[in-house]
């Protein structure tokens, strides 16, 4: 049977074994290959120094020929030059990839950034001057432009370039980044007219705010911000001076200058115009306001409460946002009782309010009637998991708020009563619940409560938590009967039976943990049984048990022939609880061998490579030798590639082994296919030949009856 058919899957039902993610990982990690460095080149004179030149630039020719419109080649060439201080040369491989592609902005800044790090100015500001005129939009030319003009001291040049970068019409970043450079030089005069041109070319509510923004932050000057904000509610356009943001900065620039009364006015302004507080109905003549200016409005309604909360009448605004608010949600779930994310944030808007108010029965009431509100459907565990959530908020309510733990027991009771356990349920509450007894002090309610959820959920979750409860109380004899349940429950977790082992082992019950594992491994089926096999063989390991886990490694065999588990053996084997490094090699051997006659190359590939491994560090060269004459020589190949049905997909190529010890068979193969070839050649002669003789003889006898 062919490697192909081999790899086709016929039954796609679940496998009674599952693999992992993380084994699946586990694997992955531990076949990938070592990285191999480069070797270091030593270099003794300049006749040796040359020879590696013409060999790096050989390198680098050969790649730019195979790839020439790769950029990043010519980078690495150039590069090179350069750090061999051949600067015409490293010019010459940046003018070569300009002539393949010379609309590259990033080809343009590597030139330039050659140039600047070796202090050649002039040809830098020619490199840049070039790129800049053949790709004047291309932004980060220009910004590297002007930071070498302003970091050689030239400040007329740089000037020079952004008036020419100006002409343009960049985006806002380049006009703020001249005004700031005007800045730096002093020249807070010609900032100013920089920023008023660039409004005036952008008029729009973004090229106003920066504008403002740079005269109270960086320039200094109120008037100038005050008059910038006047001019955008006077001068812009009404979709873009209606903005929220325009009065929403506005007003926080006043209230930072300390004109309370000013800001006030702003925000009332803004509240008139744009209709803030109420609902988002649109009128008569009045467009339709998107979704983010609606946002941008609703921040600015709560900025105006906020602005009140400081400087007006607290109470009242409290009241009248609470209100507001309350009678949002209150619509919310009218519309949709089991809207469970508007009862959470309803229940958290009233917990917030709590404080002032002290009333907590609002509270307990809105939770009330949001688990009231029963999931309509007892089948699906979907619906289930957010209105789980209302009764953990409700407990965890009156126990950190009310510091009520009755109360929150009970809660916990009423949840567990509403559920129904037949069909599923949920791990999170009972122990939730058995945690919330030990808070009170009440154990034996907690392991009554455990043992109920154990009878009626059995999940895995309440086994660990059951356990981890009575290990930290010490009750070892406890921990073992609920193993016990645990592994009745689970047999194929062999998560839980490594971990009954290990407290075994934890408590010096050594007996007892190699009972544990012989029972495990006993199991028909099991989930993870590598980590089993694993834990146990390193069990026998630690204990110094050398006879006991070689015979388990036997044992291990006999079930599985998988390479990974000879090479573990071999490893073993060469250990001090091992028989040494002959009996190692005799292991390697023996896994040599069987993959041999099963045919398993990449298994026999990867078995010479730990081998390989295992010689460098425990052998000498003679065996190391020994090892690198039976690695195999990778050759590709190709082969015909079929459906399910057996329908011809076409070629594929793939990899194929040929190790040293086959070649004898492949060699007689290879006659035997020969000779076969010359006897089908031979025979189709002869065919030939006969056709011949039998035409000849039908002319003759056809020329005597003429």
């Amino acid at each position: 049977m062919s490697s192909q058919n081999q790899g086709r899957v016929k039954n796609r039902a679940p496998a009674p074994i599952q693999i992992s993610a993380e084994q699946i990982l586990r694997e992955a990690a531990e076949r990938q290959e070592q990285h191999v460095l480069d070797p270091i080149v030593k270099i003794h004179d300049a006749e040796e120094y040359q020879s590696h030149l013409r060999d790096r630039r050989k390198h680098f020719e050969d790649n730019i020929r195979y790839r020439r419109e790769h950029i990043g080649n010519w980078v690495k060439y150039a590069r090179f030059e350069e750090d061999n201080r051949e600067f015409e040369r490293a010019r010459s491989v940046f003018e070569r990839a300009l002539e393949v592609d010379v609309r590259n902005p990033q080809l343009w800044l590597r030139y330039a950034e050659l140039e600047m790090r070796n202090e050649f100015v002039n040809r830098a500001r020619n490199v840049l001057d070039r790129a800049v005129q053949l790709l004047p939009r291309v932004d980060f030319l220009w910004y590297k432009y002007v930071y070498m003009e302003e970091m050689v001291g030239d400040i007329a040049k740089c000037r020079a370039v952004f008036d020419r970068w100006m002409e343009y019409a960049p985006d806002d970043n380049a006009w703020m980044s001249y005004a700031r450079f005007e800045g730096r030089c002093g020249h807070w005069d010609r900032a100013k007219d920089i920023m008023k041109q660039y409004a005036n070319a952008y008029p729009s509510a973004r090229s106003f705010l920066r504008f403002a923004k740079w005269a109270e932050y960086e320039a200094k000057d109120t008037d100038l911000a005050r008059t910038v904000y006047e001019s955008a509610l006077v001068e812009l356009e009404p979709e873009e001076s209606r903005q929220a943001r325009v009065f929403s900065r506005f007003a926080a620039f006043e209230e930072r200058q300390g004109e309370h009364e000013r800001a006030r006015v702003i925000y009332k302004h803004a509240i008139k115009l744009l209709h803030l507080g109420q609902e988002s109905e649109k009128l008569d003549g009045e467009e339709e306001v998107p979704q983010w200016e609606q946002e941008k409005r609703n921040e600015l309604y709560k900025a105006y409460i906020a602005f009140e909360k400081k400087r007006g009448d607290q109470s009242g605004i409290e009241d009248i946002v609470i209100a507001g608010q309350r009678a949002e949600y209150e619509k919310r779930v009218t519309a949709d009782p089991t809207d469970y994310d508007a009862w959470f944030e309803y229940a958290k808007m009233e917990e917030e309010n709590e404080a002032q108010s002290s009333d907590n029965n609002r509270v307990r009431e809105i939770y009330e009637r949001a688990i009231a509100n029963v999931p309509p459907s007892t089948q699906d565990k979907q619906h289930w998991k957010r209105y789980i959530f209302l009764w953990i908020y409700y407990s965890l309510y009156e126990e950190l708020q009310c510091h009520d733990l009755y109360r929150a027991s009970k809660v916990y009771d009423a949840c567990l009563d509403v559920i129904p356990h037949p069909k599923f349920s949920f791990s999170k509450i009972w122990i939730n619940a058995a945690k919330l007894h030990i808070r009170r002090k009440d154990l034996v309610s907690a392991r009554k409560l455990l043992g109920k959820a154990i009878g009626l959920s059995g999940k895995e979750r309440i086994f660990t938590e059951y356990i981890a409860l009575e290990l930290a109380l010490g009750e070892v004899d406890r921990c073992r009967a609920l193993y016990s349940n645990y592994l009745k429950a689970m047999p194929h977790n062999c998560r839980a039976w490594s971990k009954y082992a290990q407290l075994e082992k934890s408590v010096g019950e050594t007996e007892r943990c190699r009972a544990i594992y012989e029972l495990a491994v006993s199991q028909t089926a099991l989930d993870m049984p590598e980590m089993l096999w694993k834990n146990y063989i390193d069990f026998e390991i630690e204990e110094g048990e050398g006879d006991k886990a070689r015979r388990l490694y036997e044992r291990l065999l006999e079930k599985t022939r998988h390479v990974k588990v000879w090479i573990s053996f071999a490893q073993f084997e060469g250990t001090e609880a091992g028989k040494g490094i002959g009996a190692a090699r005799d292991t390697f051997n023996r896994a040599h061998d069987y993959l041999k006659e099963a045919g398993l190359k990449e298994e026999r590939v990867l078995l010479l490579d730990a081998w390989r491994v295992f010689e460098k560090t425990n052998g000498d060269a003679q065996t190391l030798a020994k090892v690198d004459s039976m690695l195999p020589r990778r050759v590709k190949r190709k082969r015909m590639r079929t459906d399910e049905d057996g329908a011809e997909l076409g070629w594929e190529e793939y990899f194929d082994y040929h190790f040293p010890n086959d070649e004898d068979t492949n060699s007689a193969n290879l006659k035997i296919l020969e000779m076969a070839a010359k006897w089908k050649q031979a025979q189709q002669a002869q065919a030939d030949s006969s056709s011949d003789d039998d035409d000849s003889d039908d002319d003759f006898f056809g020329g005597c009856f003429m």
